[in-house]
């Protein structure tokens, strides 16, 4: 990327969470590779997590024109922040960041000497609050979506669902998840049953606050100055047809993970291209990748459900059970604090799969280095619960996925992972039979990683939208605000 003109001087704000903060900060490298002064609103939580697990001061020390800041989110230090707790953790952002991102915002306008004032926000669109500070003070923002397009458009049809009395579902919870979604959605036309929604529409009440809060986000986004989705065209063209009707200036740019790495080979950094920087708010164990390193290719089942998924002893031993009868071999991250039972138990369990897995020849961690998993020869199977990142990096590295999937965009990412982009089979039922079943029949298909490569090339889609992005950041300096 050409450093031309006035360097203009972004904020980004991502939501606390680990997908969203690690997304923006791969986004936050690229836009310091280009020359733009950077400003990274981190949540103190987050920020110190960072620090204890992560090289994050020293990696981006490197950047003089980048710089931490930190919020708080309101919580006290011991809350969860788990997939349980999400919309607490979004109105105590709500009600506590909203004006000390003002302020901020009204310091950084002022700034003078090595930092120009700034120029531009980039805000993910989990808080629309900042969109009404933005136009207060008058300042372009850009909101960032760290979900699937397909789930953004499927929040964007809202609306229409209403109005065609496919919400609320008949029995909320209880309903039929089968029955297909008949009124026309442009884009994923015939696609969709009810359990294919986000997990967020299945509510008896149409007054639902989620719902309301839901259809806040929307309407914000169409008045930001333009909209980044961390997926690429020829994955998802079709739905991001249809969300240009409603914001017209969108920059595709993924996979941000595989976009960075290019651009550092690009570079001549410092950093080791096909070693993933660790964004991690856990520590992660990379003993796991020279135990890869001893397995024969695609021989390995790795399981990962990412950083707010909880479950119980139940599902955790179905799962247990169906790998462990699979006779595949196996790599399981899983957190300590997402085993929901009483007391000290979790630690008692895990220290038993622990030492399970060693008797069979498999491998059970806490946490993993998962893009370097995910891209390592011998991994041929990942069972995921279909987080966006986690998708995408899947997608990247030619590793088809079973889907289990827990929450917000999940359900319809699954959708799309096993009947549009058929890289992977969905698992509606968790039980040991039908994991031992899939892990053991599901098939592999690189097609989509072609595209992928294709996407962050020199002239591919993601790399020039980018390209695009930077110009338009750096035409911000020489508005009158």
């Amino acid at each position: 990327m050409e450093q031309t003109g006035v360097n203009p001087h972004v904020l980004l704000f991502p939501f606390p969470g680990q997908g969203n903060m690690n997304s923006m900060l791969k986004l936050a490298e690229l836009l310091c590779h280009a020359g733009l002064h950077i400003t990274f609103l981190n949540s103190d939580y987050n920020q110190q997590r960072l620090l204890r697990f992560t090289d994050i001061q020293e990696r981006f020390s490197r950047w003089p024109n980048f710089r931490f800041q930190t919020i708080t989110d309101g919580l006290p230090a011991d809350h969860p922040r788990s997939a349980t707790t999400f919309f607490q953790i979004l109105a105590s952002m709500k009600a506590t960041a909203k004006p000390i991102f003002r302020e901020i915002i009204v310091s950084a306008r002022q700034e003078s000497g090595m930092w120009p004032p700034l120029s531009c926000i980039i805000a993910d669109g989990l808080m629309p609050f900042t969109i009404d500070v933005a136009k207060e003070l008058n300042i372009p923002l850009i909101v960032f979506r760290a979900i699937s397009a397909c789930c953004v458009w499927a929040f964007f049809c809202l609306p229409k669902l209403f109005a065609a009395a496919e919400l609320p579902f008949p029995g909320g919870d209880e309903a039929d998840m089968d029955v297909p979604i008949k009124c026309v959605l442009p884009g994923m036309e015939g696609l969709l049953r009810r359990r294919d929604l986000p997990s967020f529409f299945r509510t008896k009440d149409p007054n639902d606050p989620i719902l309301k809060e839901l259809l806040v986000e929307c309407e914000k986004m169409t008045q930001a100055s333009a909209l980044i989705i961390n997926t690429f065209e020829d994955l998802e063209g079709p739905v991001l047809t249809q969300i240009r009707s409603q914001v017209p200036n969108l920059y595709t740019v993924g996979p941000l993970h595989a976009l960075l790495r290019s651009q550092r080979q690009h570079s001549n950094s410092l950093m080791a291209p096909n070693i993933a920087a660790s964004n991690s708010l856990w520590e992660e164990d990379r003993s796991c990748m020279a135990w890869l390193d001893s397995q024969p290719p695609k021989s390995v089942v790795y399981m990962s459900f990412g950083s707010l998924v909880v479950f119980g002893e139940d599902t955790l031993m179905e799962f247990w059970h169906g790998l462990v009868n699979s006779g595949k071999c196996f790599l399981w991250a899983i957190r300590r604090d997402s085993i929901t039972v009483s007391g000290g138990e979790g630690d008692i369990i895990l220290a038993k799969m622990v030492d399970g897995a060693k008797e069979r020849g498999s491998l059970v961690v806490e946490w993993a280095p998962q893009e370097e998993v995910l891209s390592h020869p011998a991994v041929g199977v990942f069972l995921t619960h279909n987080g966006w990142n986690s998708t995408m990096e899947s997608i990247y590295a030619g590793v088809p996925m079973i889907c289990w999937p827990f929450f917000a965009d999940q359900q319809i990412n699954s959708r799309f992972v096993s009947e549009v982009w058929r890289v992977g089979v969905a698992m509606n039922t968790c039980d040991r039979r039908t994991i031992e079943r899939m892990v053991r029949n599901v098939e592999s298909t690189d097609e989509l990683a072609k595209l992928a490569r294709r996407s962050i090339s020199e002239a591919g889609s993601s790399s020039c939208n980018l390209d695009r992005l930077v110009q338009d950041l750096r035409s911000m300096t020489s508005c009158d605000f």
